[in-house]
């Protein structure tokens, strides 16, 4: 701890300072704030987002994700299918048939996400050549600086 830290620091108030500042923040306390960033971390995950996309059209089978979603792992897969069930995002329904069959589908709360991960997609889809033309700027000039 710095001497401009003080003890609060130490004791967490220093966090509370933090969301009382002006802003979009402000509105919300330390435990809201703590929620918002663990929902960011699971809905901002690539996976999360692919396998809620993926979900869009109605019911899937672990099979049909597997190779809808580009470039995922089947362990990754499994464990985004379970986090995404676990946040109720994300029903799986086991059919008692002969090979047994499996679908996940997105709940209410999960659908309720679609409009918000559409418009990111498609914000990422409008500014993805300015993006790639910053990204290749910088890290040129990092090189050589």
């Amino acid at each position: 701890m710095n001497s401009n830290e003080g003890p609060a620091a130490s004791t967490g108030e220093a966090r509370a300072n933090v969301l009382r500042l002006s802003g979009p923040c402000e509105r919300w306390d330390e435990w809201d704030a703590d929620f918002i960033r663990e929902i960011l971390d699971l809905v901002g995950d690539k996976w999360s987002m692919l396998v809620i996309g993926a979900l869009a059209g109605g019911d899937a089978r672990y099979s049909d994700l597997d190779t809808t979603i580009p470039a995922i792992s089947r362990r990754m897969l499994t464990l985004t299918l379970k986090r995404l069930q676990r946040d109720g995002l994300v029903d799986r329904t086991a059919y008692a048939e002969v090979p047994p069959r499996v679908e996940y589908a997105l709940t209410g709360l999960g659908a309720s996400l679609l409009s918000a991960i559409q418009h990111l997609a498609a914000w990422s889809s409008e500014h993805h050549t300015e993006v790639r033309r910053h990204q290749d700027s910088y890290d040129r000039n990092a090189t050589h600086g």
